[in-house]
Order: structure tokens, then sequence, then C-alpha cells
């Protein structure tokens, strides 16, 4: 397993409809690097955002999409989606503010 620095961890925020209500609950969602695990997920968001303490994290792999040029089949890449869960008593998270 390759050594990841929790600063590579969190690669960029997922912003969409769905991860939008759900920050009234304290559910951030971010795609990740797809070789991090949940405790480094939990270390890399409670380091990047002073005052936050992580609850839950709940990750999921996505497979990348069939994509097709003529006859010529690829794929796309695939990912890896970390939805956070931070406690009652923790600051919400900025970068979502304003969104």
């Amino acid at each position: 397993m390759a050594d990841i620095k929790y600063y590579d961890v969190i690669l960029k925020p997922v912003v969409t409809e769905k991860s939008m209500n759900m920050m009234a609950d304290k559910k951030y969602t971010f795609y990740v690097h797809p070789q991090a695990n949940k405790s480094q997920i939990k270390e890399a968001v409670e380091k990047m955002f002073e005052g936050t303490k992580v609850k839950k994290v709940n990750t999921m792999n996505l497979s990348g999409k069939d994509r097709r040029r003529g006859m010529i089949v690829g794929k796309t890449a695939k990912r890896k989606k970390a939805i956070v869960f931070l406690t009652e008593e923790s600051k919400d998270i900025e970068i979502f503010t304003g969104l």
C-alpha cells in the first residue's frame, strides 16, 4: 500500500443537490484517494478543517463507465467517494458555506 499523506487523501468535494441537502445533518461528501481507508479519511478531515470532529465515515468505490468512440471501447477512471459524518458539537466545514 502506498504511503498516503493526509493532504493527499481528500481530492475534491462533491457538489450535488443531494450532498447539499445532507449538509444540514452534518454529512459532507468528498472524492478521496482510491487507496485511502476510513481511518486515513477521518484523520485528513480533522487535520485539514480546524474544529471538526468526525463521528463516522462511509466509503464507496465507483467503477469507471464504459465509453465508446466509434469502434474503440474504453473506460473512464474509477473513483472513491466518502461521506463524512460530523459530531453535533463539531464546527461546520467552511468550503461548503456560500454554495
